[in-house]
C-alpha cells in the first residue's frame, strides 16, 4: 500500500524562511494579525485530514469509480467519499480562505494552497469536488449581483453546496466561440438554457445537497464568436426566497465519461433542458466572469500535479531504500545483505531527485503565486494590486503547464523506480501516472497555455511583464553575484536571464512575419521560461539554506536542500539550451510537411 506524509517542513521553509509571508501579510489589514504559529498549527491539522481521512480512499475510489442511475440521473460517488466530505465541512476546511462576510475564516490564500496541495497528494479525484467550488465562488464573489451573492455564497463557503464550471461542448473544446448552448430570456428576468456540455468535473454527485453550475451560453441576439457569450448561474435545485431548496432544475447528468484516470471524480455529460438560470455580469460579457474561474482552475491544476509529484516521490523513495537488487557499481554497500538497496544506483537517484527537485521548485512557485493573488485581492495599495495581477498573469500559464508537464514526468520516473511493481495497482504508482496525465490536458491544454504565455503575456505587451520578472532575477544576481558559495546557483540563472531577452526578441520578430513561428516556438518557449522561474526560486532556497548553515545550523534539511539545488542546476536546468535550439528551428520543418502527413 502507498504512503503519504504531509511535507510540512518544506512548506514552512518556503513560506516563512524564503518568502517570509507573514511580513507581506502585515501590509494587508485583513491578515495583519496572522502569525507563523497559527499558520503552522492549521497546516498540521490539514495534513492530518489529508493523510488520515482521504488518502485511504484513493485506491478504493479509483477501483470503484462513480455510478450513474440513468433513470434518476443521480450519481453515487465511491464508498467513503460522502462521509469524508462531511468531515471536511465539519472541520471548517471549506471556509478556510473565504470572505468572512459569507461565513469564511478569512485565512490567507497561501494556507489554502498548502491544504489543497496535501489533499491533491492524498486523493486528487476526491479533492476536485470541493476544489471546483472555489473557482465558482470567486467568479460570483467578483461578478455576481447582490441577490446572487446572498443566495449562493454562504452555502458555497460552508461547503454545503458545491460548484462547477460548464464550458466545453461536444463539438468544441477550447474554442468557445463555437459554443451553441442557448439562453432564452423570460418575463421574470430569468433565462431558460438549452444545450449540452461535456467533461464537467463534479457535475453531479451525492456529496452536497445542491450544485451551483456556472454555465456559458448564447442569448438569441448574441453576436457570433467569443464576443457573444454570456455567463449564467444554474443551480441543480432552484432556491426559494427563504433560501430553502425548491424544485429540481432542468440540468442533469446524461452520462459519465469513462476516463484513463481520476475515476473517483464524476466527469459528466450535462444536459440543459430548459434549465432556469440568472445572468452573471453583463450580456455577451460572460468570459469576464468565467476567466476568474478559469484562472483559479489553472493554478489549481498546477497544484494537482504538484501534489502528485510529491506523493509519487515519497513512495518511490521509500521503495528504493527497501528494495534490494544487484550490487553497487562501486562495490557492495549493504554487505550484510545478498544485494544492495536500489537507491545506491546512480540512475535511480536521478529519477528520485528529478521528482524531488520538481516538487520543491513547484511548491515555491505555487506559494509565490498564492501570495500574489492575496495582494491582488487584499493589498491596500492600488499599484501593488496592479503589479501583482500583472505578474500573476504571466506566471499562471507557467504554473499550469510547467508543473503539470513536470508532474507527469516525475510520476513516470517514480513508477520506473518500482520496475515491474510500478504497474501493479496495489503499489499506487500506476494510478499516480494515470491521474497526472489528465492535468496536462484540461483547463486549456499545455499547448494553449504556451500560446497564451508567448502570444498574450509576453509578446502582447512587448515583454514588459517578463522584464519585470527579469528585474527580480537581476536583483538577486546583483545581491549574490560576488558570493562564491552562490556561484553554482546564481550563474546559470543570470546567464539564462540574459539569453531570455534575445531569445524572446528573435521569436517575436519571426512571428511578426509569420504567426506560425509563434505556434512552433511556444511549447519549448514556455519550458525555458519555466526553468528561469524555477531557477530563480531554487537560487533563493539555496541562499537561505547557505545562510542557515553559516549561522551554525546542523539541521540536515538545509544540507538536503543544497544537494537538491545542485542536482537541479546540473541535471535539469541545462535542458534550456536544447529547448531554445528547438524553438529557433522554426515553423517550416513543421508546416512544409503535407506529403509526410498525407
Amino acid at each position: 500500500m502507498p504512503v503519504y506524509n504531509p511535507p510540512l517542513r518544506d512548506m514552512q521553509f518556503v513560506m516563512h524562511e524564503v518568502l517570509k509571508v507573514t511580513d507581506t501579510f502585515r501590509e494587508m489589514p485583513a491578515h495583519a494579525e496572522i502569525d507563523v504559529d497559527t499558520i503552522n498549527a492549521v497546516l498540521e491539522e490539514a495534513g492530518k485530514f489529508a493523510s488520515q481521512v482521504i488518502f485511504p480512499l484513493n485506491i478504493s475510489g479509483d477501483t470503484e469509480g462513480c455510478k450513474l442511475d440513468p433513470k434518476t440521473h443521480e450519481v453515487t460517488t465511491p464508498k467513503g467519499f460522502k462521509e469524508a466530505y462531511k468531515q471536511y465541512i465539519e472541520g471548517g476546511w471549506a471556509a478556510l480562505s473565504s470572505d468572512p462576510e459569507y461565513g469564511g475564516q478569512g485565512l490567507p490564500l497561501a494556507v489554502n494552497q498548502c491544504l489543497y496541495e496535501m489533499m491533491n497528494s492524498a486523493n486528487q479525484a476526491w479533492t476536485m469536488y470541493p476544489g471546483l467550488t472555489h473557482g465558482a465562488y470567486a467568479s460570483l464573489h467578483t461578478h455576481g449581483t447582490d441577490e446572487q451573492k446572498a443566495t449562493y455564497l454562504a452555502k458555497m463557503v460552508s461547503g454545503e453546496w458545491t460548484g462547477t464550471m460548464c464550458l466545453t461542448e461536444p463539438h468544441c473544446g477550447t474554442d468557445l466561440g463555437l459554443m451553441r448552448t442557448k439562453a432564452e430570456p423570460q418575463p421574470d428576468g430569468t433565462y431558460k438554457l438549452t444545450g449540452n456540455k461535456i467533461f464537467i468535473s463534479a457535475g453531479e454527485h451525492d456529496m452536497a445537497e445542491n450544485i451551483v453550475h456556472l454555465v456559458l451560453a448564447r442569448l438569441p441576439d448574441a453576436p457570433p464568436g467569443i464576443k457573444g457569450i454570456s455567463l449564467f448561474v444554474v443551480p441543480k435545485f432552484l432556491v426559494n426566497q427563504d433560501g430553502s431548496l425548491g424544485a429540481r432544475n432542468g440540468i442533469y447528468c446524461g452520462g459519465l465519461e469513462h476516463k484513463m484516470g481520476i475515476h473517483g471524480n464524476a466527469t459528466c455529460q450535462m444536459v440543459l433542458d430548459g434549465a432556469v438560470g440568472t445572468m452573471v455580469g453583463q450580456p455577451n460579457k460572460g468570459m469576464q466572469g468565467m476567466f476568474v474561474m478559469m484562472n483559479a482552475a489553472r493554478l489549481g491544476v498546477g497544484n494537482q500535479s504538484l501534489g502528485l509529484t510529491e506523493v509519487a516521490y515519497q513512495n518511490a523513495l521509500a521503495y528504493a531504500k527497501d528494495r534490494i537488487q544487484m550490487r553497487s557499481l562501486s562495490g557492495p554497500k549493504a554487505k550484510d545483505k545478498p544485494a544492495d538497496p536500489i537507491i545506491v544506483h546512480p540512475d535511480v537517484r536521478r529519477m528520485l531527485l528529478t521528482a524531488k527537485a520538481y516538487a520543491e521548485g513547484g511548491r515555491a512557485l505555487a506559494l509565490f503565486c498564492s501570495v500574489l493573488l492575496e495582494k491582488v485581492h487584499s493589498h491596500p495599495d492600488e499599484k501593488v494590486r496592479k503589479d501583482s495581477d500583472e505578474m500573476l498573469s504571466l506566471l499562471t500559464p507557467i504554473s499550469k503547464a510547467f508543473l503539470t508537464d513536470n508532474g507527469y514526468l516525475a510520476a513516470t520516473e517514480c513508477q520506473q523506480v518500482f520496475g515491474g511493481h510500478g504497474y501493479i495497482k496495489e503499489w499506487g504508482m500506476e494510478q499516480f501516472v494515470r491521474d497526472a496525465r489528465i492535468n496536462m490536458i484540461y483547463e486549456g491544454t499545455n499547448t494553449i497555455q504556451s500560446l497564451d504565455l508567448l502570444g498574450r503575456k509576453v509578446l502582447g505587451n512587448n515583454g514588459a511583464t517578463l522584464r519585470k520578472f527579469g528585474k527580480l532575477v537581476g536583483r538577486l544576481v546583483e545581491e549574490e553575484g560576488v558570493n562564491e558559495k552562490m556561484a553554482e546557483f546564481i550563474n546559470p540563472v543570470a546567464y539564462l536571464g540574459e539569453q531570455m531577452t534575445k531569445f524572446t526578441t528573435e521569436i517575436g520578430f519571426k512571428a511578426l512575419q509569420n504567426p506560425d513561428e509563434a505556434g512552433a516556438a511556444a511549447v519549448p518557449y514556455l519550458r525555458v521560461a519555466g526553468h528561469l522561474v524555477f531557477g530563480y526560486f531554487w537560487a533563493l532556497m539555496a541562499r537561505e539554506a547557505l545562510q542557515k548553515i553559516a549561522a551554525g545550523s546542523t539541521d540536515p534539511f538545509y544540507t538536503a536542500k543544497l544537494q537538491t539545488a545542485r542536482f537541479y542546476f546540473a541535471k535539469l536546468f541545462p535542458e534550456t539550451a536544447t529547448l531554445m535550439r528547438t524553438a529557433r528551428a522554426g515553423a517550416a520543418v513543421l508546416m512544409n510537411t503535407d506529403e509526410a502527413l498525407a
